[in-house]
């Protein structure tokens, strides 16, 4: 028991910084642009595939730190070129806009790549086992992914706190008329911060493609989970959107592993007859419906407090 709650405790935790990643950023462009960015999700998709494509040719260091950039700069440019265009026109447009993104990424990729997963492997100089707990090997890449997503993290907070681009990027957020009127070019900032959420949501892919499957279909098996992050953390709130992920990642990290059901515990007491469907919801396990419960508790955070953990405006 000990075992399963160290191991699922680190895998959850590992998890939870990955969501984080990627859920930062997408709280960053929302707090700031007002915009539920659909394609984030595509972002990831799109930094896994270029991490893999740059390590084939140059090794796994170079692909963390090019396909992040470009990852980013394809979305500094999206922004400018297409978001700012479409802003002046509503939400509605904006998040049209961002939902068709989403679709042309994807064929892109597909059409680069295929629709099959690509062979995007763990770096030889990290396929080790790191510790063991018990008697479970614990992999020295998972380790890496870890302690780089806390990294960045740690970097990213830095980066709004202490840095005089953080502050601007902190006071556009609430006051972006009067930052304009400091002399700060708002629309510049906008685009950078952009880019910085596209970034990071690639530098998730890039770590992440390589230890699960990498293929064209990513984004839409994550992006609905993002987005149940940024709602339960409360939209715009970055430390909502860190609570939430780690809350997330946990619950479906030690969902998966319990075999915990009724039967389990009341099946001495009582157990309905076979072939009907209370005895099917009598056995089914916790893993069974481990994937429906982050969404169970979107609904359940909708109902009592609209705002999110830590949000201040309604969804």
């Amino acid at each position: 028991m000990a075992e399963l709650i160290i191991i699922s405790t680190l895998n959850g935790v590992l998890y939870g910084l990955l969501l984080f990643l990627m859920a930062s950023g997408l709280t960053l462009i929302f707090s700031m642009m007002g915009v539920l960015n659909f394609a984030h999700a595509s972002f990831y998709m799109l930094g896994a595939f270029l991490g893999y494509q740059i390590s084939q040719w140059a090794g796994f260091v170079p692909a963390l730190i090019l396909a992040p950039l470009l990852a980013g700069g394809i979305g500094a440019l999206v922004e400018r070129y297409g978001l700012r265009t479409v802003h002046k026109h509503g939400h509605v447009a904006e998040l049209l806009f961002t939902f068709g993104l989403a679709f042309i990424i994807e064929e892109v990729i597909q059409m680069i790549w295929g629709k099959l997963s690509v062979d995007y492997r763990i770096p030889s100089w990290l396929d080790f086992s790191a510790f063991t707990v018990y008697a479970t090997n614990y992999p020295a890449y998972k380790t890496f992914m870890l302690l780089f997503s806390i990294t960045i993290f740690i970097g990213l907070i830095l980066l709004l706190t202490r840095t005089r681009a953080g502050l601007i990027i902190q006071a556009s957020l609430t006051h972006p008329s009067m930052v304009g009127m400091l002399g700060h070019n708002v629309p510049r900032v906008f685009m950078m911060v952009f880019g910085l959420g596209t970034a990071l949501a690639a530098i998730a892919g890039v770590i992440a493609g390589a230890a699960f499957v990498t293929q064209s279909n990513m984004a839409a098996l994550l992006g609905p989970i993002l987005f149940v992050v940024v709602v339960v953390g409360g939209l715009g709130s970055l430390m909502g959107a860190f609570v939430a992920s780690l809350l997330i990642g946990l619950l479906q990290t030690f969902a998966i592993a319990s075999d915990w059901s009724l039967y389990k515990f009341f099946g001495d007491y009582f157990t309905p007859a076979r072939g009907t469907i209370l005895h099917d919801i009598w056995t089914v396990t916790i893993a069974q419906i481990g994937p429906i419960l982050p969404y169970l508790l979107l609904v359940l955070v909708l109902i009592l407090r609209p705002t999110g953990l830590f949000g201040t405006r309604e969804t």
